[in-house]
């Protein structure tokens, strides 16, 4: 744990910095207890391939904004650079991405670079922003964010395998880089005064997921600062369908899909929660180019999720995942 525990501390130590002192103790409680009790049986082989990946030097060429993050290190044997693939497979499955670290391309099961194509247009500049990202998987966004100016981001998700993930990445890319992640929910965040420290707060592919689609809307609303920037992708559902989606099982395989929304009637939860200026700048339907099983991510994927004589309609017979991007703000 000691790679997760000297990642933490270095973002304890940012707080101040970032205006968000007041979090340390209470972040403190939430780490020890999420590291100590996380009993998932893989963390034996992830730690020691993340501990063979910080033996190799950080690198010494970088890009952001590009489809595949970057990073090229000081030149590597081809010996090294066959370990070095296979310490980033014992990862695996890699979901969110694409990567590429030298030669090694991780072809993640997502094309995220598609997701950021479709949202970057439309947000407000980054340039100096401190930016929260919920449900930020392993990162990825979080690289195309400080590539666009943010001065700092911070991802919150859950998983220890999405943590592992973006600290071989960030080693790569420099311990310093401001970018970090918190191994917790957005509902274990502290929410003692002030909160509304974040310029910008994007939550995709989160909102399904929630039990309580409203207290999580208002929860984001709550780390904004006043007129800053929601960012919200989810799954909804075509207009002429009706308001709202409950599946009755599973919806594309997924048991933890709760509601689906219509745009219009996300717009209208997105106002009830006090978000003002709501646009939706951009409806996309989930292809099976953009999700799919690769190399590194060879588990079943949307494919084998969807009607395989309609690719219109999921396997229990709904409608395809179709996407929207949602912008609003806090009010001033």
């Amino acid at each position: 744990m000691k790679q997760y525990h000297q990642h933490l501390e270095n973002f304890f130590e940012k707080l101040k910095a970032l205006h968000l002192g007041h979090w340390q103790p209470q972040l403190q409680v939430l780490t020890q207890t999420a590291l100590d009790s996380n009993s998932n049986g893989n963390i034996g082989r992830w730690l020691p391939a993340l501990n063979a990946i910080t033996q190799y030097p950080n690198a010494s060429e970088i890009e952001l904004n590009q489809s595949a993050i970057y990073a090229k290190t000081p030149s590597l044997s081809k010996q090294d650079q066959v370990r070095l693939e296979s310490y980033l497979k014992a990862l695996m499955p890699w979901r969110k991405g694409p990567f590429q670290i030298n030669q090694t391309v991780i072809d993640t099961e997502w094309r995220s670079d598609w997701k950021w194509d479709r949202v970057l247009p439309h947000l407000s500049p980054l340039t100096d922003r401190k930016v929260l990202d919920i449900g930020c998987g392993s990162g990825y966004h979080l690289w195309r964010m400080l590539g666009a100016g943010a001065k700092a981001v911070v991802g919150v998700d859950p998983s220890l395998l999405f943590m592992t993930q973006f600290l071989t990445i960030k080693h790569f890319i420099g311990k310093n880089t401001p970018a970090y992640f918190l191994p917790f929910t957005l509902e274990q965040l502290p929410k003692t005064e002030p909160t509304g420290m974040f310029d910008t707060v994007f939550s995709m592919g989160v909102l399904y997921h929630r039990r309580s689609p409203i207290d999580h809307l208002i929860d984001l609303k709550r780390y904004l600062k006043p007129g800053g920037e929601l960012i919200l992708e989810t799954l909804v559902i075509p207009e002429q369908q009706g308001q709202l989606l409950v599946p009755k099982d599973r919806y594309a395989q997924m048991n933890n899909v709760w509601f689906i929304p219509s745009v219009r009637e996300l717009t209208r939860w997105l106002e009830k929660c006090g978000y003002k200026n709501v646009r939706c700048v951009d409806v996309d339907q989930t292809s099976t180019d953009e999700q799919r099983t690769t190399e590194w991510m060879d588990w079943k994927s949307l494919a084998d999720f969807l009607d395989p004589h309609d690719n219109n309609k999921t396997i229990e017979g709904y409608s395809a995942p179709l996407r929207a991007v949602i912008i609003a703000n806090k009010p001033v």
